[in-house]
């Protein structure tokens, strides 16, 4: 079910960004959120998938210097028929308390401005935009946020 979720993200970025159907480009692997550096989850609503997301240690998947102690969320997601209703922040959440109880101190993730849907959402939740970062970095559309947990 996640391939399916992160095949409908990449399909979204692609008409949001008017992409050539590779959606996210940035270079990311499914052992990447394996525990206990990572956790990839799925939201499920009266039995179909409506959401998913991950966290993933970023200095194992980024360049030297970040600290051991800060995660990144990648692949956040919710099915146009379940947003608004809270799935988004539900998965958030959860992957906000997985990241914490691993030992994760500080939480950052890149979005873009064509997502203003997400930076409301991680706006309300606390996230403050910092320095961009990683793959978009140098990408005007490129928005980044932090906080800490």
């Amino acid at each position: 079910m996640s391939r399916a979720l992160v095949a409908a993200m990449m399909a979204d970025l692609n008409e949001r960004y008017g992409g050539d159907g590779d959606g996210d480009q940035t270079p990311v692997e499914a052992v990447e959120f394996d525990p206990p550096e990572g956790l990839f989850l799925v939201a499920w609503r009266d039995g179909e998938p409506v959401g998913c997301g991950g966290w993933r240690t970023l200095a194992h998947f980024s360049a030297p210097g970040i600290p051991e102690d800060v995660a990144e969320i990648k692949r956040m997601y919710t099915t146009p028929a379940a947003r608004k209703g809270g799935v988004a922040a539900e998965v958030l959440a959860a992957l906000e308390e997985s990241a914490r109880e691993a030992g994760m101190h500080r939480i950052v993730l890149e979005t873009g401005l064509p997502q203003p849907e997400a930076i409301a959402l991680y706006e309300k939740s606390g996230y403050t935009r910092i320095d961009n970062y990683g793959y978009y970095r140098a990408d005007p559309l490129c928005v980044c946020y932090g906080r800490d947990l």
